[in-house]
């Protein structure tokens, strides 16, 4: 098998930690990253979910109307799905 070398920069405080965690896990930067490409070829995706982590403002709405009405004490409360539907009955 032919190989290349690939430079890539990186945060050195995350590189560190990063040839930590390979070291205890018995292998090195170089490996690891190897194994990410292949799966990432093999699955023809990121073998993870990326995602912003950011809530949106419509979700930060509902949210604080959950609350809101969570925190309402003249909103009817229900323990149970039974309790509801007679409620919704009468």
């Amino acid at each position: 098998m032919t190989t290349t070398n690939l430079t890539i920069r990186i945060d050195s405080g995350i590189k560190a930690e990063a040839e930590k965690l390979f070291e205890d896990l018995g292998m090195s930067i170089s490996t690891a990253f190897n194994i990410f490409l292949r799966q990432a070829v093999r699955m023809q995706s990121i073998p993870f979910t990326i995602s912003r982590g950011i809530t949106n403002r419509a979700t930060i709405a509902a949210m604080r109307e959950a609350e809101r009405i969570a925190d309402d004490p003249s909103v009817p409360s229900f323990s149970s799905r039974e309790d509801l539907v007679r409620s919704l009955e009468s």
